[in-house]
Parts: C-alpha cells; sequence; structure tokens
C-alpha cells in the first residue's frame, strides 16, 4: 500500500501530524504502522524507534524538537540572507551604471539607524570630523523633557569638543525654552562660537554638521533617524536653517536678546496661541507645536479669551479675527 501525499512544505506538519504526535506524548509511544498516514513526523524526527521494540515509536520531546527546528530554520534564515547581501552587492554597480551612477550615489547617501544609542554614536562620529559649523533645530516638549536633559548631558563635552577645535554652533528652540533651566545651564558652561536664538514654531529636530551630513528624525518617537549626505539635500536643509535663524529672536549670548512686548493687552505668545486657534488646532496640537504642556496651553487660551472678552471658544475664534491682533501691521 502507497503512502499518502501530503501537500506541504517539507518543514511543516499537518494536523494528522500533530494529532499523532500528541497520542505519542500522552501514551508514551505509539504503533509504528501508525506513522505512515504521517511521514512528516519521521522525516522531521519527532518520533524514533523504540529501543526495545522496534514496531513502536517514541517522541522526542516537543522543547528539544521545537529548538532543533528553529536552529535549522535560523540557518537556512542567515543562508538567504547572505545570498540576499551577495545578490545586492553584484548588481548594485550594475543599476548605478544603467542609470549613469544615480541609484548607487543616493543609496550611499542615505542610511537609517535605529535605536537612540546608535543614533548618538553615529552623530557623536560625524561631529569628531566637524571643522566648521554645527547647526541644529531642537524641538522640546513638556512631555519630553526629561529625555531632552537626558540629551544635553550626552552632547555637551562633544559640544565643547568641537567648540575647542574652533567650529561654531547655532541652535534654534521654541520660545518656550528661552528660560528652560537645563538650556540656561548650558549656555553657561559652553566657551567659544556657540549662539542659540528661538521661534514660536521650529521644524522637527535637525542637525547639519559642516553642510556635508545631516541628520533627522525617520519615525514619530526618534528611535530611528536618517543620516543624510546627500549634498543637495543637505544644502536644502542649511538653506531652511539660515531663513528661519534669520527670523528668530536671540537667546544666547543675552546681550542681543531682545523681548518682545505685549500688544493690546496679547502677549507675543497670545499671538502665537490666537494664530494657531484661527488654523483649529486642538490644545493638544498647540501645546505640541510650541513646545509646551497641555496645561500651561490652556492657561494661554484662557488668559487671551480675558483679554478679549470671549465666554466660549466658538466667540474667541471670532474675537480674535475682529481684534486685529494677527494683522501683519500689528
Amino acid at each position: 500500500m502507497t503512502a499518502p501525499q501530503h501537500d506541504h512544505p517539507a518543514e511543516e506538519l499537518c494536523d494528522e501530524a500533530v494529532e499523532l504526535y500528541a497520542d505519542a506524548l500522552r501514551s508514551g509511544h505509539v504503533p509504528a504502522a501508525r506513522a505512515r498516514t504521517a511521514p512528516c513526523l519521521l522525516d522531521l524526527s519527532l518520533l524514533h524507534p523504540s529501543a526495545g521494540d522496534p514496531g513502536r515509536l517514541e517522541p522526542v520531546a516537543p522543547a528539544a524538537a521545537l529548538h532543533r527546528m528553529l536552529r535549522v530554520s535560523g540557518e537556512r534564515i542567515a543562508r538567504e540572507r547572505r545570498r540576499e547581501e551577495q545578490l545586492a552587492e553584484t548588481f548594485r554597480p550594475l543599476i548605478g551604471l544603467a542609470l549613469g551612477g544615480t541609484a548607487a550615489t543616493a543609496a550611499e547617501s542615505l542610511r537609517v539607524i535605529s535605536g537612540r544609542p546608535g543614533i548618538n554614536q553615529a552623530i557623536g562620529e560625524a561631529m569628531e570630523n566637524t571643522t566648521e559649523e554645527l547647526l541644529a533645530v531642537q524641538p522640546r516638549t513638556g512631555r519630553t523633557s526629561k529625555r531632552g536633559e537626558a540629551a544635553d548631558a550626552i552632547a555637551l563635552p562633544r559640544d565643547q569638543a568641537l567648540l575647542d577645535r574652533g567650529a561654531r554652533i547655532r541652535t534654534l528652540y521654541q520660545h518656550t525654552l528661552r528660560h528652560f533651566p537645563s538650556i540656561t545651564a548650558r549656555y553657561e558652561s559652553l566657551r567659544g562660537d556657540v549662539e542659540a536664538r528661538t521661534l514660536d514654531e521650529v521644524t522637527e529636530r535637525l542637525i547639519v554638521l559642516d553642510r556635508t551630513v545631516a541628520f533627522i528624525p525617520a519615525n514619530s518617537d526618534q528611535t530611528l533617524a536618517l543620516e543624510i549626505r546627500h549634498p543637495a539635500i543637505v544644502e536644502y536643509f542649511g538653506t531652511v536653517f539660515d531663513r528661519l535663524w534669520r527670523l528668530a529672536s536671540p537667546m544666547h549670548p543675552r546681550a542681543g536678546a531682545v523681548e518682545q512686548p505685549a500688544r493690546n493687552g496679547v502677549t507675543p505668545r497670545q499671538r502665537a496661541i490666537a494664530q494657531l486657534l484661527t488654523e483649529g488646532h486642538t490644545d493638544a496640537v498647540i501645546a505640541e507645536r510650541l513646545g509646551m504642556n497641555i496645561r500651561t496651553a490652556r492657561v494661554h487660551i484662557a488668559k487671551l479669551a480675558a483679554t478679549l472678552g470671549s465666554s466660549s471658544r466658538a466667540q474667541l475664534g471670532y474675537l480674535i479675527a475682529r481684534s486685529g491682533i494677527l494683522d501683519p501691521e500689528a
């Protein structure tokens, strides 16, 4: 009698094999004849002949069987990955040749870095080769301030080393961080050509080194980063930074810092909030974009409403538009 054909991959178990293996585990053995209906059990060495009775099959312990099968699977995956790497290495120059070198250049100028330790290491290594300038945009919110302080502790020594080599540092923050204790302490500690300015809103985190390499986040929780060495992209980031820098208010050195006065009882912070309110943003979004916690944002909104005489959120939007506080000439 011919054994039935099993139409499934050799490394998998069919339902009939799983049931027979379970029976063998429960009773300690099964007749060898039963295994003819599930040859995959023998192929995967999950059953073996009994030393005392060749007509009886005993099961291998599931934990040992699983460990062995996972090891075999891991070795197979490793072989496939090596094959993929070999294929990619073989075809990379050919693709670049077919496209005039652009594909190879693009692949080499972008690198994804995973994990904050790896990101910090990559930035540190790039900074060791920096001789002219570091441009940085450092947004921060109330809910990430502790992580920001930890990052400052890592960055401070390497920033000072860069300044000691004669390079300069330019950093943009949100206005809400002008008197943030850890940032104030940072600029009191650093010695050299270092300057910081602030805006109501800034872009996502950005680091540009000597206008040859840039780092930006690659996901929302900033556990992935992109290292960019494409000249056109890095130059674009540098240009964006320069334009934001010209619009920003000096923060450090303090001699050049000028606080904008309140106008019509409305502070610059409240005008920034008013602009975002008229755009329809929620309190949470306003707090995130202006670098403050949501409770502080709501306090400013309440003060703005009191100044304009508003009794509701809907009325506040109307009164903001009517007051003219967002007009350019204001």
